[in-house]
């Protein structure tokens, strides 16, 4: 785990670390160096509207060395309740940013996630985008559980430096759960859509709509009769969540989920 010396803010229960992307980068640019492991995370509203009752998740992010904001939500909640973060840090910029590092330093990257086609096509792009990167190795995501152990073994001879598993929640979380500390790889973050993004297969909402936090607006516009139901709750439940916390800080949660009145707290 590396050994990181910045501000955490308390959020919902978890300590989420307040720094910008640049930071974000920095701070994997030395667990690379020094060879420690880092596993980043991020969390946005639907997995603060999840977290009690989730046991799963919640170990899950625990487990992160490190855990940013990849909701504007979250980043507005922080400075409602007087523990602001610096700035929203989203999974596909910090992978795009760390795909930027690995081709300026010779870094070797492995991609695991998505369909054979998506991973193909995220490839290319790669590519097209940063000719003469180091793709160390790839495989898509729809590997079967007794092949786990071999997709584990591939990536740690792979001599990778990063790891971006563009892979749902739980899927990604019972892999880096079970094999993380064994794959040999500094950096592993998980970038959940990302590789549908870097494809093409997803369209991201313009900056505008980024910096306005409707990132989500975009999607339901896509996507209204599948995603309404879902962002309505979830956006109300938030709201909720974030009026309780106003009320009463929750203290962060440890490794066995019990609170705890000091440890952790930013």
């Amino acid at each position: 785990m590396a050994d990181l010396e910045h501000p955490r803010r308390v959020l919902f229960g978890l300590s989420v670390d307040a720094v910008t992307l640049a930071e974000a980068v920095e701070i994997c640019e030395r667990a690379l160096t020094s060879r420690q492991r880092l596993l980043v995370g991020v969390v946005n509203a639907a997995k603060v509207v999840k977290l009690k009752a989730d046991h799963f998740l919640r170990e899950s992010l625990l487990e992160c060395d490190l855990l940013l904001a990849d909701g504007q939500s979250v980043v507005w909640a922080s400075r409602v309740l007087g523990r602001p973060l610096p700035e929203r840090v989203a999974g596909i910029d910090l992978f795009e940013s760390l795909l930027d590092l690995a081709h300026r330093q010779g870094y070797r990257v492995y991609l695991l996630g998505a369909t054979a086609e998506v991973l193909a096509t995220v490839e290319e792009v790669i590519d097209e985008r940063w000719p003469g990167l180091k793709v160390a190795g790839s495989r898509d995501g729809y590997f079967k559980a007794v092949q786990a152990d071999e997709v584990a073994a591939d990536i740690a001879s792979s001599d990778a430096d990063m790891l971006f598993l563009g892979m749902g929640t739980p899927a990604k979380e019972l892999f880096l759960g079970r094999y993380a500390d064994g794959l040999g790889v500094p950096v592993m973050h998980g970038v959940g859509g990302s590789f549908d993004v870097l494809a093409g297969v997803t369209r991201r909402a313009p900056e505008r709509w980024q910096r306005w936090g409707m990132e989500w607006a975009y999607r339901l516009l896509q996507e209204p009769r599948r995603l309404w139901r879902r962002y309505l709750v979830t956006n109300t439940a938030f709201l909720f969540l974030l009026l309780g916390e106003r009320i009463r800080r929750r203290p962060a949660y440890t490794i066995d989920t019990h609170p705890t009145g000091g440890k952790n707290h930013g």
